[in-house]
């Protein structure tokens, strides 16, 4: 998949599209809170604690990681850690983005704009949050071109 042909995968641009529609602030709140709970520990079988730094998520208060595993079929599957358990913003931003994210072509995540959490929780996320978020996207855009750039070195 050429560059020109990447987009936003369609299971992300449909959270992009529900939350598009809420504008009450309580309401955003709530339905973030729900999404949160929907956080599952990175497996054993992908890390262990403690993380290797590097798969740290710069800038991010509730100390998150980002694992990307190469599929057969070419996608990516993410996965998360959230180490801090009041950490709602991250545990959602960890959802969000394995939920819509996972099954989707490199290509097609290094395309996700740095931006998208800002579009999602609302113009009430605080900096320190927006910069922890916002790193978390830019670590799957990473991870994704890495993969990419693994891919076009073997075929050399």
């Amino acid at each position: 998949m050429s560059e020109s042909t990447a987009r936003i995968p369609q299971k992300l641009q449909d959270t992009l599209d529900l939350f598009a529609t809420i504008t009450d602030r309580q309401e955003r709140i709530q339905t973030l809170i729900e999404i949160a709970k929907g956080y599952k520990e990175v497996p054993a079988d992908i890390a262990v604690r403690p993380f290797p730094a590097e798969h740290r998520v710069p800038h991010c208060e509730s100390d998150a990681y980002v694992w990307g595993e190469p599929q057969a079929d070419g996608s990516l599957k993410f996965h998360f850690a959230v180490e801090n358990p009041q950490g709602i913003a991250a545990r959602a931003g960890a959802v969000i983005l394995g939920k819509g994210l996972n099954g989707a072509a490199p290509e097609d995540v290094v395309v996700v704009p740095p931006d998208i959490m800002y579009d999602i929780f609302g113009r009430e996320l605080s900096m320190g949050k927006n910069m922890g978020l916002t790193a978390m996207v830019n670590m799957v855009r990473s991870i994704a071109a890495r993969e990419i750039a693994r891919r076009s070195g073997a075929t050399e």
